[in-house]
């Protein structure tokens, strides 16, 4: 008996203090002032990029470049707008297969942290709120509007499905998730704010949680919940001490972080291209690291907004966003990297952890130039109506059914006059003709209504309105829907009886193009041959204002306001052999060539 009960001591201290198996540790967690990654100590050292914004084809690159600047982490926007585009129709194809985006980071070193919104401003249309929820004119997004809520729930179960498996306790790259998006600067419903978090549980998120908010106590007090990380966002450079002394007053005992550490700046159309100054914003990022202080660079690629993605700002004035979110970060528009790329790379290398050691760049992707080429034929606008809606005052976009694009408005006119034409709240741009004669245009920014006009009986008066972006910050936004919101007077005398023609241009099968100049607003279309396919800039220098499709894939707006006189054209969107291009221009303009050219052009703009 005395050698058996000698033989059980020996096996349990062989064993160790307690035969059970020692808890593995969290993939990620929150320790007093510290982030843990499987239990040891981790600084996020975070990159903002946004898969529609880039194209599938190039987002492994710029993780590689991530990477290869001293980056561990990938943020990115989720965009409701793009994934739901139709009520209960969900898309996670293609460009927009978030799952595979966020594998793909995995793959490449990288953790996440995903933002699901449902609200994300970010300079895209209506802050990435679809514009399909605003087809009741009393809907109030952003608010405890059960409606708003409704959707906003099914919205989120629906990404909560795409990226279940991808969460950080599941052997995913997923460890952290935001809970809406700068709340604190629009409103202070708690109601709201606990309603979405809610969502996000129910919707299976799992990541740790946490709130983006600009430095003010207010903004933090509006934005932020008791028992949630709040992370203050800031411009690059020597704000930092102060927004942290800010975030300090606000809450002690947390892991310190910037949620958007903005290295760059996006534009307006008509205003100069913003740049920010490299070693400011290095100096920033040093900073941060010697205090052990985590953060996210906003952005550290921007991309493009394509098609009619770009959003617009409000400041008592409406101000649309460029085509372009070059934004003047470390990489530009086609990828390659800038001098700020190289300054954060070396704010960042003494900081790195014993053994960790940056890779190299990848090889540059090729961009190509294409000589002039002609456009030879074009197309009426009008090729594209179909059956209008009729209606006594005209319709918003929205009730058309409709989110972006353009909506032509058409009257009889009745009794040839020579008045005052005043188009009550045009949102956002007007061109307004009789017939095929052009009377004017009329601008949102420039807050235009009036237009004098001579016009004559039996002559339909036609007023095609453009959708230019709608405002995804402040306020204004409960009140942002397109078209024509007001009254059509002619002399103070209210047009009534309208043809509301929806022109979303998103299919352009029914053109039949032919030799010749049409009248503005008009199509025209040329071919080009490639032996080789590279990123290009498409010089659109001399045309006034529309669209650009480039084998059917809508680059995005053109605008002779600069400051972005020219598109970026992905490779990808390109082909060895025959390609087509098609400009929608809507002011008669004399240019009829484009060339491609291998870096953008970003002026001053007109300031208009």
């Amino acid at each position: 008996m005395k050698r058996l009960l000698t033989l059980l001591c020996t096996l349990v201290l062989a064993a160790g203090p307690g035969s059970a198996k020692a808890p593995k540790a969290a993939p990620f967690a929150i320790q007093g002032e510290r982030f843990l990654v499987d239990g040891k100590p981790f600084i996020v050292r975070s990159g903002e990029m946004h898969y529609p914004r880039v194209p599938r084809a190039f987002w492994r690159d710029r993780m590689k470049k991530m990477r290869a600047m001293g980056l561990n982490t990938l943020c990115t926007y989720v965009f409701w707008n793009l994934h739901e585009p139709e009520p209960g129709r969900f898309d996670f194809s293609g460009d927009l297969d978030l799952a595979a985006y966020l594998r793909t980071a995995q793959e490449e070193g990288l953790k996440v942290i995903l933002r699901p919104g449902p609200y994300i401003c970010t300079e895209w249309e209506f802050g990435g709120l679809p514009g399909w929820l605003v087809k009741e004119a009393d809907m109030k997004v952003r608010t405890a509007d059960p409606r708003f809520l409704a959707a906003a729930a099914k919205y989120l179960k629906r990404v909560g499905q795409e990226v279940d498996a991808l969460q950080a306790d599941r052997g995913g790259p997923i460890v952290m998730v935001q809970v809406e998006n700068e709340y604190g600067s629009f409103g202070k419903d708690m109601a709201y704010k606990q309603a979405i978090r809610q969502a996000m549980v129910d919707a299976g998120f799992r990541a740790q949680f946490y709130t983006s908010d600009g430095p003010g106590q207010d903004m933090l007090a509006g934005g932020t919940f008791p028992d949630l990380l709040p992370t203050v966002n800031f411009g690059a450079g020597p704000e930092c001490a102060e927004a942290f002394a800010e975030l300090d007053k606000f809450r002690k005992g947390i892991p310190k972080m910037c949620g958007e550490y903005w290295a760059g700046w996006f534009d307006h159309y008509g205003k100069a291209h913003h740049t920010t100054d490299p070693k400011e914003g290095a100096e920033g990022v040093t900073w941060m690291l010697q205090r052990g202080i985590s953060f996210n660079l906003y952005m550290f690629h921007g991309g493009t907004n394509f098609g009619f993605m770009n959003g617009a700002n409000w400041t008592g004035r409406y101000a649309p966003d460029t085509t372009s979110y070059d934004y003047d970060v470390m990489l530009d528009e086609a990828g390659r990297p800038t001098p700020k790329f190289f300054a954060y790379r070396e704010a960042i290398q003494p900081f790195l952890a014993k053994g960790e050691k940056l890779p190299e760049l990848p090889a540059p992707q090729p961009l190509i130039e294409i000589p002039a080429i002609r456009f030879t034929e074009s197309a009426a606008l009008s090729q594209l109506l179909k059956a209008p809606v009729h209606a006594e005052a005209p319709l918003a976009m929205e009730a058309l059914g409709q989110s972006y694009g353009y909506v032509l408005y058409r009257h009889a006119v009745s009794e040839t006059s020579r008045e005052v034409l005043e188009v009550k709240d045009v949102r956002d741009y007007a061109v307004v003709l009789q017939g095929a004669r052009r009377i004017g245009s009329l601008d949102r920014r420039l807050r235009q209504s009036c237009l004098d006009v001579d016009v004559k009986a039996g002559e339909t008066l036609d007023i095609l309105v453009e959708n230019t972006g709608r405002i995804n910050f402040d306020k204004a936004m409960l009140e942002e829907r397109k078209g024509i919101l007001g009254a059509v007077t002619l002399g103070g005398k209210a047009l009534k009886g309208w043809d509301c023609y929806s022109l979303p241009l998103s299919d352009l099968s029914g053109l039949r193009f032919q030799a010749g100049e049409v009248t503005a607003p008009a199509f025209h279309r040329a071919t080009f041959d490639l032996t080789n396919v590279g990123d290009t800039f498409l010089d659109l220098r001399g045309w006034g204002k529309g669209q650009v499709f480039v084998n059917g894939r809508n680059l995005g707006r053109h605008w002779n306001l600069g400051p972005m006189d020219t598109l970026y054209c992905p490779a990808t969107y390109l082909q060895a052999g025959r390609n087509e291009v098609i400009v929608l221009e809507l002011e008669p303009a004399s240019q009829r060539e484009i060339r491609g050219l291998k870096n953008p052009v970003l002026s001053q703009g007109l300031g208009r």
